[in-house]
C-alpha cells in the first residue's frame, strides 16, 4: 500500500529527512517513533502530498505522490496534530461539510456520514456544538473526518496528544479497530502507545531511520539481549561469578552480590531466552534457585539507546 524509497526532504539548506525507505502493507499499523524534530511530521506531509520530496520516491496505493498528489489525497485520510475543527458546528454539520469537500453527494453522502459517526462513537453527540465537546470527543470528530470517504490508508499525527488517560485508551482502541481493515501510519513519541497499537515500529532520529521492525525484532538485532536476575544459595559469590562466566551460553555483564541469609543475587545479559538451561546449569553445580526473573529489552530501552547514541 505504501512504498517509500530513498526519501529526502530539505528546507533550504536544512536536511530534515535523509534517505528514508520503508513499506507498509494492508492491515498493518506502522508507528513512527522519534524525539521532537526527528522528521516524523515532514515524512507524513510528503506521504499526504502536502510537500514534495527533495529526493527519492513515495508511492501510495500504486500512485507516486509527485505525479498525482490529488489522487493520492483521495486514497488517504489525514489527521494532523492540530485537528482542524469549526467549533460553532455540530459533528453532523462538520462531517457534512467535509463530505462536500470530498465530493461525496446524494445517498452516498448520508451513508458515509452515518458510518463515520457510528465508527467513531459520535451518534449521541451528532447535534452538539463541537466547542462544547471534550478534547477526546473532538479528537473523535477529527478521526471521523479522516475516514468520511472510506480511504484505504490513514495517516495520524500524534492522535492522542493532550488527552487524559481514559480518552487515550478510547482513541487507541478506535485506531486498533480501524487498523483491521486499513493501512495506518501513526506518529507518536509515546512509547507505550506504539507498543499498544502498532504492529510495526519505525524509529526515526535526526531525519534518518535508526531501526525498524517489531519491538522484538529490533531488540533481537541489538547487541546484548534480555537480562536474567536469579537468587540462589549453595555457593560463594566468587565461585558463582566464575561459574556463570564459564556457563555454556553466550552472556555478558555478569554481576553477583551477597544478600542476607547466605543468599546470592546474580544478573547477566544473554540472547537465549530458555530458562531451562539456567536450571540445568544450577542443578549440575548443586545450586538451588529460589527466584528467577527475566527483564526483556523494552521499547523504551531501545528508543533511548538509538536516539541518545551518536
Amino acid at each position: 500500500m505504501i512504498e517509500v524509497a530513498g526519501l529526502g526532504k530539505n528546507y533550504g539548506s536544512f536536511e530534515a529527512v535523509k534517505d528514508v525507505s520503508f513499506s507498509v502493507g494492508q492491515g498493518e499499523v506502522l508507528g513512527f517513533l522519534g524525539p521532537n524534530g526527528a522528521g516524523k511530521t515532514t515524512i507524513m506531509k510528503v506521504l499526504t502530498g502536502y510537500h514534495f520530496p527533495s529526493r527519492g520516491s513515495a508511492v501510495i496505493d500504486g500512485i507516486p505522490v509527485t505525479e498525482n498528489p490529488g489522487r493520492v489525497k483521495e486514497r488517504i485520510g489525514y489527521l494532523p496534530e492540530s485537528v482542524p475543527l469549526y467549533g460553532d458546528l455540530t459533528p453532523a454539520e462538520y462531517l457534512s461539510f467535509m463530505a462536500d469537500a470530498r465530493l461525496i453527494c446524494g445517498p452516498n453522502k448520508k451513508q458515509a456520514l452515518e458510518k463515520a459517526l457510528l465508527s467513531c462513537g459520535l451518534e449521541k453527540y451528532r447535534n452538539k456544538r463541537i466547542d462544547t465537546l471534550s478534547k477526546g470527543y473532538r479528537q473523535r470528530v477529527g478521526l471521523a473526518q479522516a475516514i468520511i470517504h472510506d480511504p484505504p490508508i490513514l495517516i495520524l499525527d500524534e492522535p492522542t496528544s493532550g488527552l487524559d488517560p481514559n480518552q487515550i485508551i478510547e482513541i487507541r482502541s478506535l485506531i486498533r479497530e480501524l487498523g483491521k481493515s486499513k493501512t495506518v501510519i501513526l506518529s507518536t513519541h509515546i512509547l507505550q502507545e506504539a507498543e499498544a497499537v502498532c504492529s510495526q515500529v519505525l524509529i526515526i532520529n535526526k531525519g534518518m531511520i535508526a531501526a525498524q521492525g517489531t519491538a522484538e525484532e529490533i531488540a533481537a538485532a541489538m547487541k546484548g539481549g534480555d537480562t536474567w536476575d536469579i537468587t540462589v544459595k549453595g555457593a560463594s559469590a566468587e565461585t558463582l561469578k566464575g561459574s556463570l562466566e564459564n556457563a555454556p551460553w553466550e552472556k555478558s555483564g555478569v554481576f553477583v552480590e551477597a544478600l542476607p541469609g547466605g543468599l546470592l543475587r546474580a544478573s547477566f545479559v544473554m540472547q537465549d531466552e530458555d530458562g531451562e538451561r539456567i536450571f540445568d546449569w544450577a542443578v549440575e553445580r548443586g545450586l538451588k534457585i529460589l527466584r528467577m526473573d527475566l527483564k526483556r529489552v523494552s521499547l523504551e530501552d531501545i528508543f533511548v539507546k538509538l536516539t541518545k547514541e551518536e
